[in-house]
């Protein structure tokens, strides 16, 4: 009996549907390389005040003379924005479409396969962006010092300064150690689904793979985060 090899074209709200999810994978991946980085130069925090003082400005270096001044952060942070938005607006577009599926709720609630990352990934996503949006004033717009640590609270044009002040104040820590956690839960559930979008699990090997390495990354750069600002708060790091 002969099989159509004819490909089936997905249209409609199933194909846009798997556009968006792609759209979410591929920023996400972006997303994952950008924190890894970041958290390797928080980790300069140990090396002290020159040494992360030094990495901070590289990064507004990193290029000349071919580039500016600040060049490509200007590019990554265009890529960071952009993906943002995208993520964001896909991730919305998606939960709409879930909530149109099932306009009226179970009157028994299915929680026995639901992870409590998948069960957080939405609430957890906008507590992420509200964060977001604070440490980029806190630490890149504004750069406002709202600690002590012996300085004045006010503009801080010294990045070090500035962190170990900041992660002096115990709420500020506190609001910074929940928010790690969340990217923690956000990231091993994500790169999980993501690796379901982009066709990484084909196989029960690959998925027992696919969910370690989300374990373990969520874990890793969660702890990665963590572990600065605890030290500080404690003088460990002044």
């Amino acid at each position: 009996m002969a099989t159509s090899t004819v490909p089936v074209k997905r249209t409609g709200k199933t194909g846009s549907t798997i556009f968006l999810k792609t759209v979410m994978a591929v920023t996400g991946v972006i997303f994952v390389l950008f924190v890894l980085l970041h958290m390797y130069g928080n980790l300069k925090l140990f090396a002290g005040e020159t040494a992360y003082n030094e990495y901070a400005e590289h990064l507004r270096t990193i290029g000349e003379p071919m580039l500016p001044y600040h060049g490509l952060l200007y590019v990554i942070e265009a890529v960071l924005l952009v993906s943002v938005i995208a993520h964001v607006y896909c991730a919305a577009q998606l939960w709409k479409r879930s909530n149109a599926a099932r306009p009226q709720r179970y009157s028994v609630k299915k929680r026995v396969a639901a992870s409590i990352s998948s069960k957080w990934m939405r609430w957890g996503g906008i507590f992420l962006l509200l964060f977001i949006i604070w440490h980029l004033l806190e630490f890149t717009i504004l750069k406002l010092n709202v600690g002590s640590g012996g300085q004045a609270a006010g503009i801080t044009q010294n990045p070090y300064q500035l962190v170990v002040s900041s992660f002096n104040v115990w709420w500020l820590t506190l609001i910074y150690l929940a928010a790690m956690v969340a990217l923690g839960m956000h990231l091993n559930h994500g790169i999980w689904s993501a690796s379901q979008t982009l066709g990484f699990t084909p196989t029960p090997t690959a998925r027992r793979i696919a969910k370690t390495a989300a374990a373990v990354l969520g874990l890793v750069i969660s702890v990665g985060f963590i572990l600065p600002p605890l030290f500080i708060l404690f003088g460990v790091i002044d």
